[in-house]
Protein backbone atom coordinates (compact mmCIF):
# COMPACT_ATOMS: atom_id res chain seq x y z
CA UNK A 1 0.00 0.00 0.00
CA UNK A 2 2.55 2.15 0.77
CA UNK A 3 4.07 2.03 -2.77
CA UNK A 4 0.98 3.17 -4.21
CA UNK A 5 0.21 6.02 -2.10
CA UNK A 6 4.30 7.39 -2.89
CA UNK A 7 2.99 6.88 -6.80
CA UNK A 8 -0.59 9.01 -5.29
CA UNK A 9 1.73 11.62 -4.17
CA UNK A 10 5.05 11.57 -7.24
CA UNK A 11 2.13 12.28 -9.62
CA UNK A 12 0.32 14.59 -7.23
CA UNK A 13 3.61 16.56 -6.78
CA UNK A 14 4.69 16.53 -10.10
CA UNK A 15 1.77 18.05 -11.50
CA UNK A 16 1.10 20.77 -8.92
CA UNK A 17 4.99 20.97 -9.13
CA UNK A 18 5.12 21.84 -12.78
CA UNK A 19 2.37 23.98 -12.25
CA UNK A 20 3.29 26.33 -10.00
CA UNK A 21 6.02 26.81 -11.92
CA UNK A 22 4.32 27.71 -15.40
CA UNK A 23 1.14 29.12 -14.11
CA UNK A 24 2.35 31.21 -11.00
CA UNK A 25 -0.64 33.77 -12.47
CA UNK A 26 -3.35 31.42 -12.01
CA UNK A 27 -2.45 30.47 -8.62
CA UNK A 28 -2.25 34.21 -7.20
CA UNK A 29 -5.73 34.13 -8.53
CA UNK A 30 -6.80 30.87 -6.60
CA UNK A 31 -5.06 31.91 -3.73
CA UNK A 32 -7.03 35.33 -4.14
CA UNK A 33 -10.32 33.92 -4.95
CA UNK A 34 -10.13 31.56 -1.38
CA UNK A 35 -8.94 34.91 0.18
CA UNK A 36 -12.00 36.86 -1.48
CA UNK A 37 -14.47 33.99 0.29
CA UNK A 38 -13.35 34.95 3.55
CA UNK A 39 -13.71 31.99 6.58
CA UNK A 40 -15.21 29.66 3.70
CA UNK A 41 -12.22 30.01 1.88
CA UNK A 42 -9.52 28.98 4.28
CA UNK A 43 -11.70 25.98 5.56
CA UNK A 44 -11.66 24.96 1.41
CA UNK A 45 -8.14 25.08 1.43
CA UNK A 46 -7.84 23.18 4.87
CA UNK A 47 -9.56 20.91 3.60
CA UNK A 48 -7.51 20.43 0.31
CA UNK A 49 -4.90 19.81 2.77
CA UNK A 50 -6.32 17.65 5.23
CA UNK A 51 -7.34 15.57 2.29
CA UNK A 52 -3.46 14.84 0.95
CA UNK A 53 -2.50 14.77 4.80
CA UNK A 54 -5.22 11.97 5.73
CA UNK A 55 -4.18 9.80 2.57
CA UNK A 56 -0.34 9.84 3.14
CA UNK A 57 -1.14 9.37 6.67
CA UNK A 58 -3.52 6.66 6.59
CA UNK A 59 -1.96 4.63 4.08
CA UNK A 60 2.05 5.51 4.37
CA UNK A 61 3.15 4.42 7.57
CA UNK A 62 6.79 4.45 6.95
CA UNK A 63 9.70 5.43 9.26
CA UNK A 64 12.77 4.43 7.65
CA UNK A 65 14.64 5.02 4.33
CA UNK A 66 14.00 8.24 1.98
CA UNK A 67 10.28 7.36 1.97
CA UNK A 68 10.49 8.76 5.72
CA UNK A 69 10.13 12.20 3.39
CA UNK A 70 6.59 11.34 2.30
CA UNK A 71 5.42 10.27 5.95
CA UNK A 72 6.75 13.90 7.30
CA UNK A 73 4.81 15.62 4.51
CA UNK A 74 1.63 13.87 5.43
CA UNK A 75 1.87 15.25 8.95
CA UNK A 76 2.98 18.02 7.94
CA UNK A 77 0.01 18.41 6.08
CA UNK A 78 -2.10 17.01 8.83
CA UNK A 79 -0.68 19.62 11.35
CA UNK A 80 -1.53 22.66 8.62
CA UNK A 81 -4.80 21.49 8.10
CA UNK A 82 -5.29 21.85 11.93
CA UNK A 83 -4.12 25.06 12.56
CA UNK A 84 -6.23 26.60 9.20
CA UNK A 85 -9.33 24.60 10.86
CA UNK A 86 -8.60 26.01 14.50
CA UNK A 87 -7.22 29.60 13.22
CA UNK A 88 -8.47 30.69 9.51
CA UNK A 89 -7.98 34.26 10.16
CA UNK A 90 -4.17 33.35 10.10
CA UNK A 91 -4.46 30.82 6.57
CA UNK A 92 -6.26 34.50 5.16
CA UNK A 93 -3.59 36.88 5.57
CA UNK A 94 -1.07 34.29 4.26
CA UNK A 95 -3.18 33.52 0.92
CA UNK A 96 -3.52 37.42 0.77
CA UNK A 97 0.55 37.37 0.65
CA UNK A 98 0.03 35.88 -2.55
CA UNK A 99 -0.46 39.02 -4.18
CA UNK A 100 2.85 40.50 -3.15
CA UNK A 101 5.06 37.89 -2.97
CA UNK A 102 8.15 37.74 -4.69
CA UNK A 103 7.91 35.43 -7.94
CA UNK A 104 10.41 33.13 -6.59
CA UNK A 105 8.33 32.23 -3.50
CA UNK A 106 5.97 30.02 -5.89
CA UNK A 107 9.10 28.53 -8.39
CA UNK A 108 10.45 27.62 -5.11
CA UNK A 109 7.20 25.75 -4.40
CA UNK A 110 6.97 24.01 -7.36
CA UNK A 111 10.78 23.09 -7.84
CA UNK A 112 10.26 21.55 -4.34
CA UNK A 113 7.47 19.74 -5.16
CA UNK A 114 9.12 17.91 -7.97
CA UNK A 115 12.05 17.15 -5.91
CA UNK A 116 9.97 15.08 -3.62
CA UNK A 117 8.04 13.62 -6.67
CA UNK A 118 11.55 12.63 -8.36
CA UNK A 119 12.81 11.50 -4.71
CA UNK A 120 9.35 9.23 -4.81
CA UNK A 121 9.50 8.13 -8.06
CA UNK A 122 12.94 6.83 -7.83
CA UNK A 123 12.35 5.11 -4.81
CA UNK A 124 8.94 3.22 -6.20
CA UNK A 125 10.94 2.63 -9.64
CA UNK A 126 14.30 1.81 -8.08
CA UNK A 127 13.02 -1.13 -6.31
CA UNK A 128 13.84 0.11 -2.93
CA UNK A 129 11.12 1.62 -0.54
CA UNK A 130 11.52 2.43 2.64
CA UNK A 131 13.39 -0.42 4.99
CA UNK A 132 15.98 -1.12 1.84
CA UNK A 133 14.11 -4.11 0.65
CA UNK A 134 13.36 -4.76 -2.57
CA UNK A 135 9.53 -3.95 -3.49
CA UNK A 136 9.49 -7.20 -6.41
CA UNK A 137 8.97 -9.57 -3.51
Amino acid sequence: MEKCVAVFAAVNFAIIGLSHICQQQAWREFFLALHAMGRPGAFANGLLTLITGSIIVAFHNVWSGPAVVLTLIGWAYILKSTVIFLHPDGNLRSMASVQTAPRWKLHTAGILLLAVSTLLLLCVLGGVYADGTSTDS
